[in-house]
């Protein structure tokens, strides 16, 4: 069994990836009949009360991937993920895309790749993960104008790809489902287990 921090897949019922739960939220979905199926590998086993008549004390086994009922036809083509900085970070594999260096997420910044008092947007394609170093460095300016060099291009997650990048501690059977639903050219696929 895990620890009880482990997060739980739940996807809708045609097995899109919809979020990430604890395993109260799951232990809930069961006690409601709102889980259509589950999957992947046994999580946790919750001991409930005993029941007076029967003598039976009541287990919800929680699996990694649970799928409730119904669907949600918002996330399925057009859209786009809330840009934060955690998820841009973890996008970029927590790499400065100017100097190709490796750093912790609080020595990181957000840089827009067109700035924004150049008429750059706030948007996933116009921003990188930058070390502060070479965020200052580059300043107002586009990468051409500062004589830096973009080592990649960057790129709107897709919905499961956002699932992913909000995920701590990602079990192989999650990563496995997630990527079933990732592009065949996502930069992500690429990525080893966290």
């Amino acid at each position: 069994m895990y620890e009880l921090t482990q997060q739980v897949l739940r996807t809708d019922a045609s097995g899109m990836p919809m979020e990430w739960i604890n395993y109260q939220q799951a232990v809930r979905l069961y006690h409601a009949g709102q889980v259509a199926y589950a999957c992947g590998s046994v999580l946790y086993r919750v001991h409930g009360g005993i029941n007076a008549r029967t003598g039976r004390r009541s287990v919800v086994e929680v699996n990694s991937i649970l799928a409730t009922h119904g669907t949600n036809k918002a996330i399925h083509g057009g859209y786009v993920p809330p840009l934060n900085n955690a998820a841009l970070f973890r996008r970029d594999a927590f790499l400065c895309l100017y100097c190709g260096e490796r750093f912790r997420p609080h020595d990181l910044s957000r840089d827009h790749v067109t700035p924004l008092s150049q008429g750059g947007a706030d948007h996933w394609v116009n921003v990188v993960t930058a070390c502060k170093r070479c965020n200052n460095h580059k300043a107002g300016h586009t990468p051409e104008q500062a004589g830096m060099q973009l080592l990649a291009v960057p790129f709107v997650p897709t919905h499961a790809e956002y699932i992913y990048l909000q995920g701590r501690r990602v079990l192989a059977d999650q990563m496995e489902f997630l990527q079933a639903h990732f592009p065949r050219s996502s930069p992500l696929r690429r990525r080893p287990l966290q």
